[in-house]
């Protein structure tokens, strides 16, 4: 839906499972039927809300790549590029967030105030002021107050929730992202531990509420620092630069000869000293099965990104990442000097966690 990929995660399935057999037991078909139709409104809500993150996103220059809906909410997932599409217009990057957040809230109080306008003026007798706000018993009544519910919840200042979202942006205006991160995070785990212990006297959803709250601040929090660690780190610290190429006059099985006495998954292909293409193992096989043997040429990939030796490995993660790229090839003058895989990529970070480790160690004693 405007180019974003919708999902819908699996335990949201169980969750209406859930619902149908309890309240099928307890108040028979008819009741849950309609209460399956208050968890679709408030889904649905929860659906809008995210579009008008994601369509926020994109117009500010980072693009959404999917929306997942959970039992608890939904999650949008952006593109961790800074370089924007062209014709996309660029903001600073703490107002962006900003904007962003605020935009799901606000799509949710449009949505309460239209419903509810013509509520008011159509079928008064809804009772949109009656209490209980939102039951099963009054969909009407429960797809205005659910939007309204969602929209302040969204705001309280409990990262990663909008408002802590608000709150973060607020802090990197005047200081780096991962403190302001930290700092964020600090008042939304405060939060939490709150969530839960109302809920514990009033509602056990409460407890559910600020147990994920809690571990989303945590993971929120651990990425930060991992994109931050990122950008210090250039091609060259982790780049291979002992590694097998392929010429694209290679016939496919020569290929795959090459590849079982190699320990990688991916190999530049190689003219002179210019390079034309990349090929996989996993491609070499798929050709070699469908097709029978052939040329090298024939079956590379002639698309692919190249990245500078003093470039960060942030810039090569988000290319892997959001690109679905398995190999960048690293050049210094045209020149192919080494390359970055995600297998080897992988296998790096853990080693760089690793001696940082050390280093902090070694500083302290």
């Amino acid at each position: 839906m405007f180019g974003v990929e919708l999902r819908i995660h699996f335990t949201f399935l169980l969750l209406l499972m859930f619902v149908w057999m309890t309240e099928s037991a307890t108040h028979g078909p008819t009741a849950a039927g309609r209460t399956l139709a208050l968890v679709g409104i408030i889904f649905a809500s929860v659906l809008l809300h995210e579009l008008g993150h994601a369509l926020v996103a994109v117009h500010s220059g980072v693009p959404a790549r999917s929306i997942i809906l959970l039992p608890i909410g939904g999650i949008t997932l952006m593109e961790d590029s800074r370089e924007p599409a062209s014709g996309m217009r660029v903001t600073a990057a703490w107002r962006r967030d900003i904007y962003i957040a605020l935009a799901g809230p606000l799509v949710n109080l449009l949505v309460a105030f239209v419903v509810g306008s013509v509520v008011l003026s159509v079928a008064p007798e809804v009772g949109l002021w009656s209490r209980p706000y939102v039951h099963s018993n009054n969909l009407l009544r429960s797809l205005v107050w659910g939007n309204l519910y969602l929209a302040g919840f969204n705001l309280l200042p409990a990262y990663p929730l909008d408002g802590g979202r608000i709150l973060r942006a607020l802090f990197s205006s005047r200081m780096d992202v991962v403190e302001a991160t930290r700092r964020a995070v600090n008042i939304g785990q405060g939060f939490a531990i709150l969530f839960m212990f109302v809920g514990m006297v009033w509602n056990i959803w409460l407890v559910l509420i600020g147990f994920f709250v809690f571990i989303g601040a945590q993971l929120e929090e651990r990425s930060a620092v991992f994109h931050a660690v990122l950008e210090k780190v250039s091609m060259e610290d982790v780049m291979l630069t002992d590694f097998a190429t392929l010429s694209p006059a290679d016939t496919l099985e020569d290929a795959l000869h090459k590849a079982v006495h190699s320990l990688q998954d991916d190999f530049p292909v190689v003219r002179g000293s210019d390079m034309v293409g990349v090929i996989s193992k996993e491609k070499i096989l798929h050709m070699l099965r469908s097709h029978g043997n052939g040329y090298v040429q024939a079956a590379m990939n002639q698309v692919y990104d190249v990245a500078q030796r003093s470039e960060s490995l942030a810039s090569a993660f988000r290319k892997i990442s959001n690109r679905g790229l398995t190999l960048i090839p690293v050049v210094e003058d045209q020149r192919l000097v080494g390359i970055v895989t995600l297998q080897n990529l992988t296998h790096s970070m853990a080693l760089l966690a690793e001696t940082r480790r050390l280093q902090r160690e070694a500083m302290s004693r």
